[in-house]
């Protein structure tokens, strides 16, 4: 394969490397590499997944895997989303302390919510399309702490399992959408490497999970 394929480490990196296995791409040095990230021999490199847009924007790679949660905080981003490959399925909300109703509460008294988040833009956003006034709070670390310690009345966060809420006592209030590992690709690599990409995409139909709608 001629492609360029941008790998994400963390959470994804598993099952895109089990992907890439049913593709032919032998993954053996990449999963006994914890510190090399870059595999020419094989066409992968491999990175954070809030990296992979840029990476794939500016044309480092030609195509890239990362969850539609860093594709929507990074709207701006130059790239074309070709596929949903349905793994690492999460869902991005909004949460608060399990007692009472800490942001109606804050709407009525301030007129205004006070949120934490990893994902300011998708944040933003969301309230502003619910017509409510949010300030955001960008943070690095671990968001579920930002209630428990009043930096904010709830979080906007991704989640799996709820584990993590449930252990700092916090409930999920609203969905804002679900997340799933997606395709993406440079747009000049998607007309000059047409053939590559769209080949690329077939395989990837026949391998990925199931989707709803598929025949």
């Amino acid at each position: 394969m001629s492609l360029t394929i941008a790998a994400p480490r963390g959470s994804l990196f598993g099952q895109t490397l089990d992907l890439l296995d049913k593709l032919g791409i032998d993954t053996a040095e990449i999963r006994a590499n914890d510190r090399k990230l870059v595999f020419p021999e094989i066409g992968v490199i491999t990175m954070r997944p809030s990296d992979i847009p840029s990476y794939v924007e500016h044309g480092a790679a030609d195509v890239g895997i990362t969850g539609r949660d860093v594709l929507a905080e990074q709207s701006d981003r130059d790239v074309y989303e070709l596929l949903d490959l349905g793994f690492g399925a999460c869902r991005m909300i909004v949460a608060a302390h399990e007692d009472g109703d800490p942001l109606a509460e804050s709407l009525r008294r301030l007129g205004r919510v006070r949120i934490a988040t990893k994902y300011p833009r998708v944040a933003t956003a969301h309230f502003a399309a619910t017509g409510r006034q949010a300030e955001i709070i960008e943070v690095k670390g671990s968001v579920e702490i930002a209630p428990l310690t009043g930096l904010a009345d709830g979080i906007v966060d991704l989640v799996a399992t709820g584990r993590t809420l449930a252990e700092n006592r916090l409930v999920e209030r609203e969905a804002i959408f679900d997340s799933t590992a997606r395709l993406i690709a440079n747009p000049v690599a998607h007309r000059l490497k047409a053939a590559e990409v769209d080949e690329l995409v077939t395989r990837l139909r026949g391998v990925r999970p199931r989707q709803a709608g598929d025949n």
